[in-house]
């Protein structure tokens, strides 16, 4: 017999709306299974609508539209990025995959985003220490929160550096009414399976131009010349989104506003039902400025009390819920010991004390209540 109080809550799981098998049957009738096509196209057309941006290329991750958005900055062997530390490693890979070199800055404890102090610290130093100023900064909107970019954009303009913006966690997102992703120079988004919406895996970059969009379409598809026979001047990458993933995408597109509207609704949820218990507190937005997608609920554990995030996962675990210990940071990986690091440790206290709640716009208020209702006894029995 099926148990319900027993059943598997994930961190994040795909969301499916209905209509993703029509756009994928199309694609096999037509025999569009290629890296380009009519689903490509339409998912593009959609993800410009929604974000009212005129330039987005569809790819085949969020990893790889960070990359192409490195390239078209210039960023080149021997070159210095500035880096967001609190993050996934993807933010940051890319760096090395021109033979650049990371430089990581702290989070502030408002939005654990990049600190604006931090960072204008690190652009003084790095030219100080190498003579010329880092040649990109790639900024993070963690969890689905929005970064402080005025303030940001404000000291990348004043020191004439560029911006990408890894927004692969905030796809809905808002900062001052403009999505993220589109304030930057450049803009990321992922579509892998745990995100607000999926293409089982794929990205977007978005472009500040036509030029652009048309250099990054040729990239993602090895820099082939409009040649009889293939002709490259330039490296390129096999970085285009295929038709079926696209087909994917277009389904998932036709429910993005019910997807951001759920996550945030669940948010909620945590919030009133964790208020109760002294010590835990629900990460939520600390301006109006900024509306987050809450791709996932956070929560930070005060010091005084008598577990740890890891207690805690590991008691959720044990209900077989899912849950997640915040990134840990760049700064503190092994693969980047040697990284200069700009801060006073906000993004590695945040990791010490924070973990990620199930948050997936497929959860019912049930078993939002469930983990409510776990968290709670585990607190009560501390």
């Amino acid at each position: 017999m099926f148990d319900a109080m027993n059943k598997r809550i994930f961190l994040s799981f795909p969301h499916l709306g209905g209509n993703e098998m029509q756009y994928i049957n199309e694609a096999f009738s037509e025999s569009w299974v290629v890296p380009l096509g009519p689903n490509v196209d339409e998912f593009e057309r959609r993800l410009k609508t929604y974000l009212s941006a005129s330039n987005v290329v569809a790819l085949s991750a969020g990893t790889a539209a960070l990359h192409l958005g490195l390239v078209e900055l210039g960023v080149t062997a021997g070159d210095e990025v500035l880096c967001q530390s609190f993050t996934f490693a993807a933010s940051a890979n890319p760096v090395k995959y021109q033979g650049a070199n990371p430089v990581f800055v702290d989070s502030e404890p408002d939005t654990w985003n990049m600190s604006p102090d931090a960072l204008e610290r690190a652009i003084i130093d790095r030219k100080r220490v190498t003579g010329r100023y880092p040649k990109a900064i790639v900024v993070v909107h963690l969890y689905g929160m929005p970064a402080q970019m005025d303030e940001i954009m404000d000291i990348a303009n004043r020191y004439n550096i560029p911006v990408l913006e890894d927004a692969a966690e905030a796809l809905g997102s808002t900062y001052k009414g403009r999505k993220c992703g589109t304030i930057g120079n450049f803009g990321a988004l992922s579509f892998n399976g745990n995100k607000i919406i999926t293409t089982s895996g794929g990205g977007a970059l978005i472009c500040p131009n036509d030029e652009a969009e048309r250099h990054v379409k040729f990239l993602a598809t090895q820099a082939r010349e409009p040649m009889p026979y293939y002709y490259h001047k330039e490296i390129g990458y096999n970085y285009r989104l295929s038709n079926i993933s696209a087909g994917i995408g277009c389904g998932q597109m036709e429910h993005i506003a019910e997807r951001v509207a759920r996550r945030r609704e669940i948010h909620a949820l945590y919030a009133k039902g964790l208020a109760s218990l002294p010590g835990i507190t629900v990460h939520t937005e600390p301006t109006a400025d900024a509306v987050s997608n809450f791709w996932l609920t956070t929560i930070l554990l005060d010091e005084s009390l008598r577990f740890s995030p890891e207690d805690l996962r590991l008691a959720l675990e044990a209900e077989n819920i899912e849950s997640r210990r915040l990134w840990r940071p760049m700064n503190m990986q092994p693969v980047y010991a040697d990284a200069p690091f700009y801060g006073d440790g906000c993004a590695e206290s945040l990791f010490n004390r924070g973990l990620c709640l199930p948050s997936g716009s497929i959860l019912t208020d049930d078993e939002i209540a469930r983990v409510v209702d776990c968290i709670t006894k585990f607190y009560h029995s501390k």
